[in-house]
């Protein structure tokens, strides 16, 4: 039996969105006690917060908010009585008596950002520092195999985000493993790793950004290269470079891997949906059908 972490952990190995349902408060009796949990995607389910018509309703709410890509938590609240109006389609699921109130919390699980970072060397190695403690997939990849020993690693042990290590002696042979929307920096010790890494990046579908490392005498020159290989100049500028900011001029490693992160994160953000702090709660009653409306956050 798969519990409801596991599944959790489940879809986010499987970049599968997933909404998790919590009973928050059981007022009177019913069938599960607040904490209660379950968690939904669009094809499945695990655990239970008690059956029946509660569950189908948090069930389809999940999946009303799942195919919204919904960010906020919703909250709403089940009246187990066989006095409370029922929909002519819910009777399938039978009428629960217990008589007690209980309010849900449905919380999304988005599926988090992905970055591929080309070249673990001291540039990629600071930025990964950075970004291992952002809640996303980041995948390392070097053709060398002692960057990516585990002592020099050692500094990401206590990321949050998911990493995945790859040696790879073609390192753009990876770029197909990668999942859709990944945002790839380029940043290897040669530039000729670079030319093949940023040609056959173009020559994929299903990448995010692809940003380079280097100056603007670097930029030029590959994207004459680039565009003698075959790439159409509109192909040509999805090579964001150089990258970082470009008001941030010192050279340390850190410095640059700084400017790289934030540049990358502003991008990032930009394309998630907008996030609240409210929760929407959406109350139903016996004797009121359902009302809708936003619960101030608590302190205000």
């Amino acid at each position: 039996m798969t519990t409801w972490w596991q599944a959790v952990a489940s879809l986010r190995h499987d970049r599968e969105a997933g909404v998790l349902v919590t009973v928050t408060d059981v007022r009177g009796h019913a069938p599960r006690e607040a904490g209660a949990k379950m968690v939904v995607s669009a094809r499945r389910t695990w655990g239970s917060v008690g059956g029946g018509n509660l569950e189908a309703e948090a069930v389809r709410r999940a999946r009303t908010l799942l195919e919204s890509q919904g960010t906020k938590p919703e909250t709403f609240e089940g009246h187990l009585s066989d006095k409370a109006p029922i929909q002519p389609e819910e009777i399938r699921h039978g009428v629960q008596c217990c008589g007690g109130e209980v309010a849900v919390l449905l919380e999304p699980l988005p599926v988090v950002p992905s970055v591929a970072i080309f070249g673990v060397g001291h540039v990629g190695l600071e930025l990964a520092r950075i970004l291992a403690r952002h809640d996303l997939d980041l995948y390392l990849v070097d053709s060398r195999a002692e960057q990516l020993t585990a002592e020099r690693l050692a500094p990401l042990e206590d990321a949050v985000a998911r990493i995945e290590v790859h040696h790879a002696v073609l390192p753009e042979l990876v770029l197909a493993g990668v999942p859709r929307g990944t945002h790839v920096l380029v940043m290897t010790h040669d530039h000729a790793e670079d030319a093949a890494l940023c040609d056959a990046a173009l020559r994929c579908d299903h990448l995010g950004t692809i940003g380079l490392i280097g100056s603007s005498a670097k930029a030029a020159r590959f994207r004459q290269n680039l565009a003698a290989d075959g790439h159409a100049p509109e192909v040509v500028a999805r090579v964001h470079t150089p990258i970082g900011l470009p008001d941030l001029r010192g050279k340390e490693p850190a410095t640059i891997a700084v400017g790289v992160a934030a540049a990358l994160l502003r991008t990032i953000e930009s394309e998630a949906p907008p996030r609240s702090s409210t929760v929407r709660r959406v109350a139903t009653a016996p004797d009121a059908g359902q009302v809708t409306g936003p619960v101030e956050p608590a302190g205000t």
